[in-house]
């Protein structure tokens, strides 16, 4: 009779995220939102106030 084989388990080189080293940066999908909706506004205030090319 053949002797069983203990294989190790893999994950078909897959990476799984939540094994990786933790983040530095932390950042909530609102404030990026709200970050992005800010230099838009920034960017227009701009354009009104300082226009290129006269």
């Amino acid at each position: 009779m053949a002797e069983k084989i203990n294989m190790p388990a893999g994950f078909g080189g897959l990476m799984r995220y939540n094994e990786e080293y933790p983040s530095k940066l932390k950042l909530d999908p609102k404030h990026v939102i709200i970050f992005i909706i800010l230099l838009l506004v920034f960017s227009v205030f701009l354009r009104i106030f300082w226009p290129i090319g006269g």
